[in-house]
Parts: C-alpha cells; sequence; structure tokens
C-alpha cells in the first residue's frame, strides 16, 4: 500500500505467510519397507523411484549421542537398503550445550556434505534439545532448509515435535535466541520408548497432563487412572505391555495429547496471541530449570511449575479442594516431583517479572478453572 504525505511517500508491504507441514503417527519407522522416513513428508509418490535414478537420493541426519548408540546401526541399514547417500551427525545434545555452538557444527557439516535445500530435508533424531537445535540450523542454512523430526523421547514427542519453534540457550535464559519455522513433517513412533529409562517417561507425561488439565477432562481421568500403568509399560502396545486395554489407553492418550496440542499451536504458530493454554507449567519452570541444571529434567520443572499454579488457582477460587489434591495425586502417581528446594518466593517473583517483560505488560498466567477447564 503507498501512503503520501508532505514528508514523502511510504509503502506498507503485507504478506502473509503460510506453512503446511505434516505429523504423522507410524509403526517400525527405521524398517526398510517402511518410506515414511525417506518421503513421508511429501503428499505424492514422487520419491518413491528416486533410487533408481540416475542421481542418488541424500540425507543429512542429526542425531543424539545416546539415540546414535541405540539406533545409529538401524538408521545406517535403512538408508543403505533404499541406496540414499547419506551422512549421520552424532552429537551431545543436552540442556547443557543447547548452544550456538551446536547450531554452527551442524551448518559446517551439512555446507561441506551438500544437500538439495528444497528436495532433501535434514533429520533430526532426538529428543526436544535435538529437534530445537536442528530446526534452527535449518532455518538458519540457504535462509531456511526444510528439515523433519523424529522424536525419540515421550516429551518430544508430545511438545517440541509438532510445534514451529526452535532455539537454543543464551545469555543464562532458556531459547533465548531461536526462529519460529516449523518441520516440513513430523514423524511419532512409539516404539523409541522401550529404549527409555522411567524417569524419561515420567518426564512426557507431564507435557501430556498439561493438556489434559487445560483442553481434556477425559485425558486427565484416563492419566489418572492409568497413569502408572502407562509409566510401567512404557505407553507400548499389547506384544510389550501385555493386555490390549493398555494399548487402547496409552494409544488414545498420545493421540488425544498430540491433537489438543495442535488445536492450540496451529492457529497460533507465530505466538502473534500471548494468551496461550499451552503456556501452563512454564511460567516459573525456565528459571528454575536453568538455575538448578542438570538436577531438573524439563518436564519434572513444568510439573513443579504446574503444581505451584494448582494452589494459585485454589486460593483464587478456580480449583476445588477436592479437585486440586486429584491433580496432585495424579502427579505423584506418575512418579513426578511437586515441590523443589530452589522454588523460592524470590524466584517466583523474578519468573513474573520476567514474563512481564516479554509479555506485553500483562503476566498471561494461563490456571485450571476445573479439570480439563482453563
Amino acid at each position: 500500500y503507498e501512503n503520501k504525505s508532505d514528508q514523502g511517500v511510504s509503502w506498507t508491504v503485507v504478506s502473509p505467510v503460510v506453512f503446511t507441514y505434516r505429523v504423522i503417527q507410524c509403526k517400525d519407522l527405521l524398517d526398510p519397507r517402511n518410506d515414511t522416513l525417506l518421503c513421508g513428508h511429501t503428499e505424492d509418490q514422487e520419491l518413491k523411484g528416486t533410487t533408481s535414478n540416475s542421481e542418488p537420493v541424500k540425507r543429512f541426519v542429526v542425531i543424539d549421542k545416546t539415540v546414535h548408540e541405540l539406533y545409529g546401526s538401524k538408521v545406517s541399514q535403512y538408508f543403505d537398503a533404499k541406496g540414499v547417500i547419506y551422512k549421520i551427525l552424532p552429537l551431545p545434545t543436552t540442556e547443557e550445550n543447547k548452544n550456538m555452538e551446536l547450531v554452527t557444527k551442524i551448518l559446517e557439516e551439512v555446507h561441506h556434505f551438500g544437500i538439495d535445500r528444497r528436495s532433501e530435508p535434514i533429520i533430526a533424531l532426538g529428543g526436544g534439545v535435538c529437534l530445537d537445535v536442528v530446526g534452527l540450523a535449518a532455518s538458519l542454512y540457504r535462509r531456511r532448509t526444510p528439515y523433519v523430526r523424529v522424536p525419540t523421547t515421550l516429551l518430544s514427542y508430545i511438545d517440541a515435535s509438532v510445534g514451529a519453534k526452535t532455539g537454543v540457550n543464551f545469555g543464562g535464559g532458556k531459547n533465548k535466541l531461536g526462529s519460529y519455522v516449523p518441520p516440513v513433517a513430523t514423524f511419532l513412533d512409539s516404539s523409541f520408548f522401550q529404549t527409555l529409562p522411567p524417569r524419561q517417561i515420567s518426564n512426557g507425561l507431564a507435557e501430556m497432563l498439561k493438556m489434559a488439565l487445560m483442553k481434556h477432562r477425559g485425558l486427565f481421568e484416563l492419566l489418572e487412572v492409568n497413569g502408572r500403568k502407562m509409566l510401567h509399560a512404557k505407553l507400548q502396545p499389547s506384544e510389550t505391555c501385555g493386555g490390549s486395554a493398555q494399548e487402547d489407553v496409552a494409544a488414545a492418550s498420545m493421540r488425544i495429547a498430540t491433537e489438543t496440542m495442535l488445536e492450540e499451536l496451529a492457529p497460533n504458530l507465530w505466538e502473534d496471541d500471548l494468551d496461550r493454554l499451552v503456556d501452563f507449567g512454564h511460567i516459573i519452570s525456565p528459571e528454575l530449570e536453568m538455575r538448578v541444571l542438570p538436577a531438573l529434567l524439563h518436564g519434572e520443572a513444568v510439573s513443579i511449575d504446574m503444581s505451584f499454579m494448582v494452589y494459585v488457582a485454589h486460593e483464587k477460587g478456580l480449583l476445588t479442594t477436592q479437585e486440586k489434591s486429584r491433580i496432585i495425586q495424579c502427579m505423584l502417581g506418575m512418579k513426578l516431583p511437586v515441590w523443589h528446594q530452589e522454588c523460592s518466593l524470590v524466584l517466583v517473583q523474578k519468573s513474573f517479572r520476567e514474563r512481564l517483560r516479554h509479555s506485553a505488560g500483562s503476566l498471561r498466567m494461563p490456571l485450571p478453572t476445573g479439570l480439563g477447564r482453563a
């Protein structure tokens, strides 16, 4: 739009940005008979015949170091079977080294390997830190290179994998550098959970509980009754945990958590609207998590934050005493912490001041008003 005035001429540009990305639940992602990892990011079958073309397909894979020890050989066997030229870069993607140095390392390796930035997406295989770091690197390389997320932890399956945010820690703060660039696809395969320690399952159940408390009473009731069982069974289907009912509960819980997360994120990918229900549990947890790093996992810090806010909601008359008790007991049943000695009034007040600074002068603190309502 052009506007003329005594001072001169100005132009206002309005350019809508549209992203389309796919979130696919699948089984046996690393089975060479499954084409999803190679071409699940595209809706048509254009890649099906590429392995027989003169130009070979290339894939650059960034994989968490621990995940590489467990699944690296399977990833290699998959791409070998597909006739793909590939490079696997194992990295120690932990919260302590979630920084720009890791991003730069990825970019240097990608540049050396060489990929077609339009048709050969970078693949991130690991937990939330891995997905965040690779996403930021991809958003920077050639100004935006497509990438694929493959979460291997329950936390990243529910949370980090299905949204648009990328980031690294900076200046002592969590995710202070980042971008809003979603992957072209996310592939969800719960079989990776079989090799997770129980603490990592609890860690992910915290984010599942967050969505239950904010949006879905039925999901809360599933977690309340079956949370401990799902923890012990690592959310695996019947052939692993023995019993079709358990398979139904685990599958339903993951599906509902993913759907409710997408419902909240999709209309507000760039967080133009700062009133976000998905911020529940994320008001004081970033400060707490960074303060005691690496003592608390992300989901554990979120659980402590949620516990505190449940008490706040109760004090404000938004929750009944019974509802408060049910929520706390549900957390404890899933082996989640509800308190930490470093979660002091001083830390809470500092967290609120940070929230005010970055939320347009309003605290914008999501609180439950019932089980599945906020």
